[in-house]
């Protein structure tokens, strides 16, 4: 399981030209599911997102949590984190899980960081999404529940 972590000041995400969701100040999470993914992967997953110390404390030192500092996540799926692009021009998805298996891990990710007490907003997984966002920083980090 993939995560791309974006720290913003705001982001929102639009399908078919309407707002679905926004964020304030916080993680946009960019949420990559593959084959083979376990439940070890997916507790991996939320406890990095939870406990991950990006955000400036007083010192401007990178510190503090999203919940040390009140802030919301934005949970986007993206199958294309699974690419490979080893072979061609053309990226392979093949190790991308399947799209029921997928959605069952994205929605159990999201139960997980809210059972935690996270604000968690979500895309429309399998929609063709618009994602706006001001990184903040920018500060962009790749977690990878396998390495």
């Amino acid at each position: 399981m993939k995560a791309v972590i974006q720290r913003v000041s705001e982001a929102k995400v639009e399908v078919r030209e309407h707002v679905c969701s926004q964020i304030g100040k916080g993680l946009l999470i960019l949420l990559g599911i593959e084959k083979g993914d376990t439940d070890t992967d997916l507790d991996y997953l939320v406890k990095k997102v939870s406990q991950v110390r990006i955000f400036d404390d007083d010192q401007r030192k990178m510190n503090l949590s999203v919940p040390d500092i009140g802030g919301e996540l934005l949970v986007i799926s993206q199958f294309t984190l699974s690419a490979d692009c080893r072979k061609g021009n053309r990226p392979s998805f093949d190790n991308a899980e399947e799209p029921v298996k997928a959605k069952e891990r994205y929605d159990q990710f999201i139960r997980q960081l809210r059972s935690s007490g996270m604000q968690v907003h979500t895309g429309e997984f399998g929609s063709r999404m618009r994602v706006h966002l001001i990184n903040d920083g920018p500060v962009t980090i790749l977690l990878d529940s396998r390495k």
